[in-house]
């Protein structure tokens, strides 16, 4: 069978640990691993252009016999060469699909056009989902706490504050259960109107800030939610978080996986670090998620 001319579609944006589907493709790896295609899946990939959350885990099932998915990875394809993790072009360009890359250690007996089964490991995803959720509230927070240094107009947030995090990101790592976010002020920033100099002398009050923003946030007990636009079920397709703040309803582009409710959390905080660097200032944002009982549909 050839490689896929259309995206996977995907099912862990609506909260999917299961799904059922086909397999249409099977691609031996130099590792001596091989990348299973299916065309419909609730694995979520890592995608190495922007790799913050990592890959869920679990096991696919095809006729009868169990195989441990040690890794998905994005891939994409022309139709002809399939490139697992390292994709030419970006996501959504004409011409080529975007699929999830189901990397199994050994492949024997998996063959294209039978029906498979796969299920994520319910534990490791509840936690990415909360670092992934609490990464985005705390991102907003730390917008809203820094937004006395701009003196300048800048893009805002999706609550209308200078948008910090989306100017100064470099790297995001979600975590089981928390957030890594790396900033980086140098010159660029500061002819935006940043205020770097004031930086240091408001960190503590900063990191404050966030914590009782976040506090309150989640003691509200927002709905969460992936928006995706009719009939946009593949890989590739764009995807919007979206909570129910006070204040009205934010959305953030994100293609990761997240909590349906701010209930799941009984809190959240964050440790604010600085650090200078040659010709700027390093911030670091260690966010931690703190999950409430056991979801209703893992208890």
């Amino acid at each position: 069978m050839s490689l896929p001319r259309i995206d996977t579609v995907v099912t862990y944006p609506d909260g999917d640990l299961t799904s059922t589907g086909a397999v249409v493709h099977v691609e031996p790896l130099p590792d001596g691993r091989a990348a299973v295609l299916l065309d419909r899946t609730a694995f979520h990939p890592v995608d190495p252009v922007w790799p913050d959350q990592p890959a869920d885990v679990g096991t696919l099932f095809v006729d009868g016999r169990s195989y441990a998915v040690v890794d998905a990875v994005v891939g994409a394809t022309d139709g002809t060469v399939l490139h697992v993790g390292d994709a030419p072009v970006r996501t959504g360009t004409e011409g080529w699909a975007f699929v999830v890359c189901h990397l199994v250690e050994d492949a024997g007996g998996i063959e294209p056009g039978a029906a498979a089964v796969v299920r994520v490991e319910p534990e490791r995803r509840r936690a990415l989902s909360a670092g992934h959720t609490a990464c985005h509230l705390a991102s907003l927070a730390l917008n809203e706490a820094l937004s006395g240094l701009w003196t300048k107009d800048v893009p805002v947030d999706a609550r209308g504050r200078p948008n910090f995090d989306q100017l100064a990101i470099v790297s995001s790592r979600i975590l089981e259960g928390g957030s890594v976010d790396e900033y980086r002020i140098g010159k660029s920033l500061r002819k935006k109107g940043f205020a770097a100099a004031d930086l240091a002398g408001l960190r503590e009050e900063a990191s404050a800030a966030v914590d009782r923003t976040l506090a309150a946030w989640i003691g509200g007990g927002a709905d969460v939610s992936i928006v995706r636009d009719p009939g946009a079920l593949g890989l590739g397709d764009r995807r919007r978080w979206r909570a129910e703040l006070p204040g009205g309803a934010v959305e953030i582009p994100c293609g990761g996986t997240h909590l349906r409710s701010l209930t799941e959390l009984s809190g959240a905080d964050v440790r604010l670090e600085l650090a200078e660097t040659e010709g700027a200032l390093a911030l670091t944002m260690r966010t931690t998620a703190h999950l409430a009982r056991p979801a209703a549909h893992l208890a």
